[in-house]
C-alpha cells in the first residue's frame, strides 16, 4: 500500500490494513439433529446477513469415537438476506450431525460503542474493534482416491486428505453445498467424512458413475480474538 494504515506481526504478515477487510465472525455457535429424524441439523443465524454473496460457512463436527459426516450442506435464504444453513449425514449408520460452527465475510460490522474503526477511500467500514475475525490455517486439493462404497442410490467413492484431522480448525463447508462434475450428466454429491478413530479426514463423491480423481479445495480457518 502507498498510503494509509497497515499492522503486520512478528513474521511480518500484515495482520491489519486500511485497504482491506479482515474475515470477520458474524455469528457463532453449535448444531445438533433437528430435521429428517434426526439425519440433517438445521442453524438459524441470530441475525441476518445481509452480504449479496453467501456468507462463509464453517464447521466441525463433534469428536467422537468413530465417523462423522459433513455432507449435504445447505445455505438458506438469498442475496441481502441469508438466514443460516444445514448439515446432513449420511445415513443411520454415521453419527448424528453435531458440532460448532461460525460464520463469517469480508466486511465489518458497525458494533462497537468505543475503541477503533478503520473506513476505506470510499467510506466502508473495514474495521471494528468489536467484530471478532478468524484467520484461514489451511487449504489444499490434493486427495488421493482410498476405496469405493456401492449403494442403493449410486456409488461413493473416498478420497483421503494429504493431512491428518486437525480438531482444532474449521472446514469451509459452501464447498459441500453444491454439485461437482462427474461421469453422469447429473453431477455427483460431495460431502466430507471425518474418521476420528483412523485420524483421517475423506471427501467423497456419490453419484451413478464417479471419477476416481478429486480437486474439490479444503479450507481451513481458525477463530481469533
Amino acid at each position: 500500500m502507498a498510503y494509509g494504515f497497515q499492522f503486520t506481526n512478528n513474521s511480518n504478515v500484515v495482520t491489519l490494513d486500511s485497504e482491506f477487510a479482515r474475515l470477520v465472525v458474524l455469528d457463532q455457535g453449535s448444531y445438533s439433529p433437528n430435521a429428517e429424524n434426526g439425519l440433517r441439523a438445521n442453524v438459524n443465524f441470530s441475525r441476518v446477513i445481509t452480504s449479496q454473496e453467501p456468507p462463509l460457512v464453517f464447521a466441525k463436527p463433534t469428536v467422537i469415537n468413530g465417523q462423522a459426516v459433513i455432507s449435504s450442506v445447505l445455505i438458506y435464504g438469498s442475496p441481502g438476506n441469508w438466514t443460516g444453513f444445514g448439515i446432513r449425514t449420511r445415513s443411520v449408520n454415521y453419527a448424528p450431525p453435531t458440532g460448532t460452527w461460525f460464520v463469517g465475510a469480508f466486511v465489518a460490522q458497525d458494533v462497537s460503542d468505543y475503541g477503533m474503526q478503520i473506513f476505506d477511500g470510499s467510506g466502508k467500514l473495514l474495521f471494528d474493534s468489536g467484530n471478532p475475525c478468524a484467520i484461514f490455517t489451511a487449504a489444499y486439493q490434493s486427495w488421493n482416491y482410498a476405496f469405493t462404497q456401492t449403494l442403493d442410490v449410486g456409488v461413493t467413492n473416498f478420497f483421503s486428505s494429504p493431512k491428518p484431522i486437525n480438531t482444532v480448525d474449521y472446514m469451509l463447508i459452501n464447498n459441500y453445498s453444491m454439485n461437482v462434475v462427474a461421469g453422469s450428466n447429473a453431477g455427483a454429491l460431495v460431502g466430507s467424512v471425518w474418521d476420528f478413530t483412523n485420524g483421517t479426514l475423506y471427501a467423497t463423491m456419490t453419484s451413478s458413475s464417479n471419477s476416481r480423481t478429486f480437486y474439490l479445495p479444503a479450507l481451513f480457518a481458525r477463530l481469533v480474538a
